[in-house]
């Protein structure tokens, strides 16, 4: 990028830099932080909608508050790509999301700016409160602000942060980013409300001056102070026709305000910043402000890869007559057709129906398809009932997000035997996203509890296959994980048949050693399994497709025949795959010396998926040069 085009941001490398300038200069910050962006992610591709809409937020934050003495907790670092730039990080913007470049969202020993880990969404307000809590406890001059999209408040997170604001003592400010948008459309009441909530600047103004007149006249104290709230609540909806949510809890609102406003934000903040007690900006912004194609189209462009900056045309690579489709697509697809034979299917996601292909569904059959909002506990309970109803549920959550429910599936699915089909979708690493993202954590949290089936397709037919098969005899959660990204097969679309539940196969014999998978994973395998018998190897190959139950026929064969075994999964080793074979062995008295490849008992950093594969071993080079290390003991 031609740095000639940001004169001010050349002079930032700090906040403290920022505050330095003039407010009337702040708009040209703004512009030129939108342009950077725009640039750098058109050749290095993250997520530019929510970024670009956010902008004037972010530096209104930065120049009135002394940062990073003060805290800003941002929900979601969709959002935090200005603040990156701002706190010392312009010059390595453009490695961002790039394996050993920084993160796509904050992270704590990435900057101290950083005040905490945000991938996934809602957490903000629990996490600020905390904050604002401790400063009180500590007796620190220090303000807390949390920035939240609306999206993201419709987590059940962020209500439950929310009561808790409206008890303890806290001088908490929260900010609303409201756009509309999350990454689909949002659902439900709280953002038709969001939409239509409006309020009067000159009654906040004129009972902030009249609280402040009170305290001076020693009419109210903090502990009479609930009570007035409380009743200035209750006029201001009797005469408004209208309640406050928020101030229902007895936090202030205070808005709505124009988010692109930079000067107007900055004069709205210094005047409540000091305001004591827990308060609400309600901040309206456009998503992908500043770039048309972004703002007329949030849904495609709030990750769209790269792009002609100039056309507005998104440069990926079209998908050939011979390409595969990718597995969500598989999924799409798939549940429309078995939802087209069995009346009983229903299709639920929170907040994902384009990104996990539920969309499919939804313009199939709308009043059989389910988008919750971002709410994954909630999607698994409510599955629950459906299923507890006769209707087989086809639960769509990403792998990451699914941590989330890990109560709803043993409390509401699993004891209760619930046929609720659980697709995990982007199971294993995804990628640049990171550790927050990577569906790592699946198979050792779910292969422990009891009336539960865990599979994962080798590739697009098993897919079906095992979509096909949780519908035939329904007993209790089936889940199948599968990964981000394409798959392997041109040919798709096979005759769907049932898979024996708990049978793994064996995909090539060999004598010398055995190699057992799980998942997508065995497709790398089998290519490793063909460059070592070209080298005069024997290697035979297991495709086992159940973690649970495990095909423990199969597995007393692999025992009696192999004394050498190398077991392969794109998920976490401890407690993992390889961990059930290693149990089955040992109990069953097998010697076999078993060497496990996967996820190390780490957080593994973002970047590529080759780039990650080969840092975790499991791509052909790491599984080749642990046979054949083993193969020499």
């Amino acid at each position: 990028m031609d740095m000639t085009k940001t004169p001010l941001l050349d002079r930032i490398q700090y906040p403290s830099d920022l505050r330095k300038l003039e407010i009337n200069e702040l708009k040209q910050v703004c512009d030129e932080l939108r342009q950077l962006i725009i640039d750098e992610l058109a050749d290095h591709p993250g997520h530019l909608g929510a970024n670009l809409g956010t902008i004037e937020l972010t530096v209104a934050l930065h120049y009135t508050m002394q940062t990073p003495e003060d805290l800003l907790v941002w929900d979601v670092g969709h959002q935090a790509y200005a603040h990156k730039i701002l706190t010392g990080r312009k010059a390595s913007f453009s490695t961002n999301r790039q394996f050993k470049g920084i993160s796509g969202f904050p992270h704590p020993a990435e900057s101290s700016y950083d005040t905490f880990v945000s991938g996934h969404a809602s957490n903000s307000i629990s996490a600020s409160l905390g904050m604002s809590i401790a400063t009180r406890l500590e007796k620190k001059n220090r303000l807390v602000a949390a920035i939240i999209g609306d999206g993201s408040m419709s987590g059940g997170l962020a209500f439950e942060g929310l009561n808790n604001t409206s008890v303890h003592p806290n001088d908490l400010l929260i900010i609303l980013n409201d756009n509309h948008m999350s990454i689909d459309r949002n659902v439900g009441g709280l953002s038709e409300y969001l939409v239509k909530m409006t309020t009067s600047k000159h009654y906040n103004s004129f009972r902030w001056k009249t609280y402040l007149m009170l305290k001076r006249l020693g009419i109210i104290d903090e502990n009479r102070k609930t009570r007035l709230l409380r009743f200035g609540n209750s006029l201001k909806a009797l005469l408004t026709n209208q309640h406050n949510l928020f101030e229902g809890l007895n936090i202030r609102y205070l808005g709505p305000v124009d988010g692109h406003d930079v000067e107007g934000l900055v004069k709205v903040l210094k005047d409540i910043k000091d305001m004591k007690g827990p308060k609400l900006l309600h901040v309206c912004t456009v998503k992908g402000k500043g770039f048309a194609p972004a703002e007329q189209d949030a849904t495609q462009w709030h990750a769209p890869g790269r792009f002609d900056k100039n056309t507005g045309k998104i440069l990926t690579k079209a998908k050939g007559k011979d390409e595969p489709l990718k597995f969500q697509d598989v999924f799409g697809h798939t549940l429309v057709e078995l939802a087209e034979r069995n009346p009983s299917i229903v299709g639920i996601t929170p907040a994902m129906p384009t990104g996990c292909c539920m969309n499919l569904m939804m313009e199939r059959f709308p009043e059989r398809a389910f988008d919750v909002g971002i709410a994954e506990g909630h999607a698994v309970t409510f599955s629950g009932g459906l299923a507890s109803q006769g209707l087989i549920p086809y639960c769509n959550i990403y792998s990451s997000f699914a941590q989330r429910a890990y109560d709803n599936v043993i409390h509401d699915l699993a004891i209760q035997k619930l046929p609720v089909v659980l697709c995990l979708d982007r199971a294993g690493l995804v990628g640049e996203d990171g550790p927050t993202h990577h569906g790592v954590f699946d198979i050792p949290s779910l292969r422990c509890v009891p009336n539960l089936i865990l599979s994962s397709p080798i590739d697009e037919h098993e897919l079906r296959n095992l979509m096909f098969t949780a519908q035939l005899k329904p007993q209790g959660p089936f889940v199948i994980r599968y990964p981000r990204g394409n798959g392997f097969l041109t040919d798709w679309r096979n005759p769907m048949e049932e898979i024996p539940i708990g049978k793994g196969v064996c995909l090539r014999e060999g004598k010398d050693i055995a190699l057992l998978c799980i998942g997508p994973v065995g497709k790398t395998a089998e290519q490793v399994a063909e460059d070592l018998h070209n080298e005069g190897v024997s290697v035979a190959l297991y495709n086992m497709r159940f973690v649970k139950p495990l095909d423990t026929e199969l597995l007393h064969t692999i025992g009696q025949r192999f004394n050498k075994v190398v077991t392969i999964e794109n998920g976490a080793l401890m407690g993992g795959f390889g961990s059930a074979i290693l149990e089955f062995f040992c109990e069953q008295g097998y010697m076999s010396t078993i060497k496990r490849l996967g996820i190390p008992d780490h957080f593994i950093e973002h970047g590529s998926l080759a780039d990650l594969h080969a840092l975790c071993g499991i791509d052909a080079n790491g599984i080749k040069q642990t046979v054949l290390d083993l193969l020499k003991r």
